[in-house]
């Protein structure tokens, strides 16, 4: 059957108006010899409607209201038509009509099933998701959201009404309108996995991206602090009346000395803490971000730290700092020391990786373990931000090779 023949005629039944005097449009889809005729579930002014265009004149919020609606069900009863013609060769409009209303009614659309997928995150925050695991997926949910309003103009879409470009024109719409670039490849990413799980449960009839590609994730350089840069935020003499700052600056040394991320170093315990047979003070625990088990012998100068703020009313080894506090501290800081650029929290934990262990002869198997990393090949990236290692092997390397004879033919 060929698609010319497959029509769909939206008109208003003005013999019947409810109390307010709205009349309710109805539908009406050809296909070849056959006809079938629904309610649009959708009522109007009568004075609004235009019978050529379908549609309603003007630009109330009546007329954008039901203007939209009206555009949402037009594209369901396309999907609608496509999804039975791929399944059945023989089919008539009632056959259209049967996909459609049962589609409307009963299908989980893309929206519920993201936001399903962003409120079981919040269940599960401090069981085995982390807090800002949980405002990615908020933040998706956000755009997707926004994005299907700009393009569909309604609130959401079934599974069925998706395309393969559906995905590239919302990669565009992060990258491009929102300037998310550096962002693009997570949500995109979340999209996915939202249509795999809607394909596992049976909401959707395929997997829909499945095939494509991520973009690749930019390589980028771990920012450690140099050694010069490290002694002056030690030795930088702090007033006693800024103790926020004097707190956050500890908070940032313990980082660098053990390589330990905000999200634990604020939520560590003396539970954590553990004495070897040698006597060596040990911090040992699970990563918040993934549940990996982190393990490091402590410094002098961390332990020093922990006995600094040692409080037996308090299970936590530090005092609790919230994030973006303890960032305007390390902000301000950063201008007292004379530096350009503000430094942030993480550095503490890439300079451990860097400054404070590889650059001391410290295996990268072993700074693996210690920064609870899940393979040696995120370890890997500190090895580029070493130059002072570099130099040093190369070194070793040229006292080795010095008696060598090269032959040359």
């Amino acid at each position: 059957m060929k698609d010319e023949k497959f029509k769909v005629l939206l008109y208003l039944k003005k013999s019947t108006t409810d109390k307010k005097g709205k009349a309710p449009i109805m539908g009406r889809i050809t296909l070849g010899n056959s006809m079938s005729q629904f309610s649009c579930k959708i009522s109007c002014t009568p004075d609004l409607w235009n019978p050529r265009e379908s549609r309603l004149n003007g630009k109330s919020k009546e007329a954008v209201e039901v203007n939209r609606k009206i555009e949402q069900l037009l594209l369901s009863i396309s999907n609608a038509y496509e999804s039975v013609k791929a399944r059945q060769p023989d089919l008539c409009a009632a056959d259209v009509k049967a996909v459609l209303q049962g589609s409307i009614q009963s299908q989980v659309t893309l929206m519920q099933y993201a936001q399903r997928m962003k409120d079981e995150c919040h269940s599960r925050i401090g069981v085995d998701r982390a807090k800002g695991t949980y405002y990615h997926y908020k933040a998706f949910c956000d755009y997707l959201q926004a994005f299907i309003l700009k393009k569909f103009k309604t609130e959401d879409i079934a599974f069925g009404q998706l395309t393969e470009q559906f995905i590239y024109d919302f990669q565009s719409y992060i990258c491009d309108e929102c300037g998310h670039e550096g962002s693009a490849r997570h949500f995109l990413a979340l999209l996915k996995k939202t249509c795999k799980g809607a394909f596992k449960e049976g909401i959707a009839e395929r997997q829909y991206f499945a095939h494509f590609s991520l973009p690749r994730r930019r390589e980028t350089t771990p920012k450690a602090l140099s050694r010069e840069t490290f002694e002056k935020i030690r030795d930088l003499h702090i007033d006693p009346k800024h103790e926020g700052h004097i707190l956050s600056r500890d908070m940032f040394l313990f980082a660098c000395y053990t390589g330990v991320p905000y999200s634990d170093v604020v939520s560590v315990t003396d539970d954590n803490l553990s004495i070897d047979e040698d006597g060596n003070l040990w911090l040992k625990y699970l990563r918040r971000k993934n549940e990996n088990r982190a393990a490091v012998k402590l410094l002098p100068e961390a332990i020093a730290l922990i006995e600094k703020y040692h409080d037996d009313t308090r299970k936590t080894l530090f005092p609790y700092v919230f994030h973006r506090t303890l960032h305007a501290h390390l902000r301000g800081i950063s201008g007292w020391i004379g530096l350009k650029d503000p430094i942030h929290f993480h550095q503490g934990r890439h300079s451990f990786a860097s400054l404070i262990t590889l650059e001391e002869g410290v295996p990268l198997e072993t700074i693996s373990r210690m920064l609870g990393h899940t393979n040696i090949n995120q370890t890997q990236v500190y090895a580029r931000v070493t130059p002072k290692k570099l130099f040093e092997d190369m070194d070793k390397f040229i006292e080795a090779t010095k008696d060598f004879n090269f032959i040359t033919k």
